[in-house]
C-alpha cells in the first residue's frame, strides 16, 4: 500500500494531461486527492509495510506531514476545481492563445498539482537521505509550473528566483548528504547505511566532525526551501504570484516538507550526541527569521505578500520550538499542523478576495464584510487564528513553546519571542482589519476596476470554511490519536 500513495497521483497526473476534456480532467483531480486521503487515512488504522528494504517507511514524523499534506490537498483540488469553473477559460476572449492554448494550460496545471502531490509524498515516505533528497528537489521541478501559471512577467520572475535559490540550497543539502556519507564512513567500525534507522542505531560510530558539517549544510539547504532567513528571499514572491490554491499547498505543505528534512538531521544528531549543537543553530536563525517577518509585515500592502511574510514568520516559530527541545518539540509538531491548516485557508480565501477585487493591494480593498459575507469572516478568524489569538490551534502550540522557554530559563528568548508576536499582530491587523470594514466603492477610472458583486460559490468558500473549522476544533479539543501521534513523533526527535 505505501507504493500507492505516491503511485496513484503519478498515474491521475499523467491521465490528466492526456484526455481531453476539462471536465473529466477535474474529476480525475478530486479523485486522486480524495483517493490519496482515504489511503492515508487506513494509513491511520493499520501502518503500511515498508519497501524497498526500509527505504520507504511510514514513521509517525512521516504519518503526521503526510496526514497535512493529504488534507490539505484535498481541501486545495476542490477549490481548484470551483476556480477553473469561475475563470471558464475556455470561453475567455481576452487571450491571444485562444481555446487549445488554455485547455494545455490547465492540462499542465492539473497534471502537476497531481506530480507535486507525489513528489511530497515520496518526502514523507522517505527515510534514505539520498532518496529525500531527490524528492525535495522533485517538489521544487513539480511546483515551478503551478508558480507560472498566470504567466506574466511577474511570476516569470518569481518562478526562476525561485527555481535558481531552492536549487542552490538543494545543492548544498547534497553536500550535506555526502558528508553524513563521509561520517557514517569515518567511524572506528563498518560503513553505515545512511537510512535513519542505521544511523540512528549506530549514531555512537558516527564522525563527530563531519557530522556538524553535514548538519550545516542540510540546514542551510533545507532551510533554503523552509524560507529561513537570510534564504527566505525566494518565498514571497512564489507565494503572492502563484494561484492561491498553488499558494496555500507551498506554504501549508511544501514548506513542512523542508522541515521533515531539518527533523531528520536533527533526530540523527541527537541520538549521536550532538543535539544541542544543532539546537543553538536552529534558535538562532529561528529568532532571525521571525524578525525578518516582523519588519516587512509592518507596512505591508499587498495582502498576500503579507501572508507569505507570515509563513517565514511561523518557520521561524517551528525552527525556534526544535532549538529550544524538550516539551517545545510537541509545540513544533504541534504548530506545524496549526499553521498549515490556518495558512491554507487564508490563502484561498485571498483568493476569493482577490477574484472579487481584482487587485492585491490591500489599501484598494474594502467592505469585504458586505461584499465577501462568508470570506470576510473567514479572513478576520484565519487573522486570529495565525497570530496566535485563542480559541484557535495556533495559540496553544505557541503557548506550550512559550513556556517550554520559560521552564528551562531562557527569558530572553520568551521575551524576544513574544515581542516580535506583538509587532506581527499590530501590523497585519492594520491591514486586514480595514479590509474588512467600510464600504466596497468603484475605483477610479484608470484604476482597478470596480469589485465584482455576486454570490460566493460553494467550492470558493466550503475548503476555506472546512480548514478553518479544523484549526478551531484543535484550539478546544485535541483528539487522543492525534495527541498520541504527536507525543510520539516528538519522542522520536529527542523530545
Amino acid at each position: 500500500m505505501i507504493l500507492l500513495l505516491f503511485l496513484v497521483p503519478i498515474v491521475a497526473g499523467a491521465a490528466s494531461y492526456l484526455v481531453r476534456s476539462n471536465r473529466f480532467r477535474r474529476l480525475l483531480l478530486l479523485a486522486g486527492a480524495v483517493f490519496h486521503s482515504a489511503l492515508t487515512g487506513f494509513a491511520w488504522v493499520e501502518r503500511p509495510l515498508p519497501a524497498f528494504g526500509g527505504w520507504l517507511r511510514l514513521d509517525d514524523l512521516g504519518l503526521l506531514f503526510l496526514s497535512i499534506v493529504s488534507f490539505l490537498f484535498l481541501a486545495a483540488s476542490f477549490y481548484s476545481v470551483g476556480y477553473f469553473q469561475r475563470e471558464d477559460w475556455g470561453k475567455r476572449q481576452d487571450f491571444e492563445e485562444g481555446f487549445l492554448f488554455t485547455n494545455a494550460r490547465e492540462a499542465t496545471f492539473t497534471c502537476c498539482l497531481l506530480l507535486f502531490l507525489a513528489t511530497m509524498s515520496l518526502v514523507c515516505l522517505s527515510q534514505d537521505f539520498g532518496l529525500l533528497w531527490v524528492a525535495v528537489e522533485a517538489t521544487t521541478l513539480t511546483s515551478a509550473p503551478l508558480i507560472f501559471f498566470h504567466r506574466h512577467r511577474r511570476s516569470l520572475e518569481a518562478t526562476w528566483k525561485y527555481l535558481v535559490i531552492c536549487s542552490v540550497g538543494i545543492a548544498l543539502a547534497l553536500l550535506g548528504n555526502f558528508c553524513l556519507a563521509v561520517a557514517a564512513t569515518l567511524g572506528p567500525h563498518a560503513h553505515v547505511p545512511v537510512l535513519l534507522d542505521s544511523l540512528i542505531s549506530h549514531a555512537s560510530l558516527l564522525h563527530p566532525l563531519w557530522l556538524k558539517v553535514a548538519f550545516l549544510f542540510l540546514v542551510v539547504g533545507y532551510g533554503t526551501k523552509l524560507g529561513l532567513a537570510p534564504m527566505h528571499t525566494w518565498l514571497p514572491d512564489a507565494h503572492s504570484e502563484a494561484p492561491s490554491m498553488v499558494s496555500a499547498l507551498l506554504s501549508g505543505a511544501l514548506l513542512n516538507c523542508a522541515f521533515l528534512g531539518v527533523l531528520r538531521i536533527q533526530q540523527v544528531c541527537f541520538a549521536a550526541g550532538e543535539g544541542p549543537f544543532g539546537q543553538h543553530i536552529l534558535l538562532a536563525l529561528g529568532l532571525l527569521s521571525m524578525t525578518v517577518a516582523a519588519v516587512f509585515i509592518v507596512g505591508q500592502s499587498d495582502f498576500k505578500r503579507m501572508l507569505a511574510y507570515s509563513s517565514i514568520e511561523h518557520m521561524g516559530i517551528l525552527s525556534l520550538a526544535v532549538g529550544l527541545g524538550g516539551a517545545a518539540y510537541f509545540g513544533a509538531l504541534f504548530h506545524a499542523l496549526n499553521h498549515s491548516l490556518t495558512k491554507g485557508m487564508l490563502f484561498l480565501v485571498a483568493g476569493n478576495i482577490l477574484t472579487a477585487y481584482k487587485t492585491k493591494s490591500a489599501g484598494e480593498v474594502r467592505g469585504a464584510a458586505k461584499l465577501l459575507p462568508v470570506s470576510g469572516v473567514l479572513w478576520v478568524a484565519g487573522f486570529l487564528s495565525i497570530t496566535g489569538s485563542p480559541p484557535f490551534g495556533p495559540f496553544l502550540s505557541e503557548l506550550i513553546i512559550l513556556r517550554s522557554a520559560l521552564d528551562q530559563g531562557r527569558f530572553v528568548v520568551a521575551g524576544t519571542f513574544l515581542l516580535l508576536l506583538c509587532v506581527i499582530f499590530i501590523g497585519m491587523a492594520s491591514v486586514v482589519l480595514k479590509m474588512y470594514q467600510g464600504t466596497p466603492v468603484a475605483q477610479p477610472a484608470g484604476d482597478s476596476p470596480a469589485p465584482a458583486r455576486g454570490g460566493e460559490s460553494a467550492l470558493a468558500v466550503v475548503p476555506p470554511l472546512v480548514l478553518g473549522v479544523a484549526v478551531l476544533v484543535l484550539g478546544v479539543y485535541l483528539p487522543p490519536a492525534l495527541k498520541g501521534l504527536l507525543a510520539h513523533a516528538a519522542r522520536a526527535i529527542g523530545g
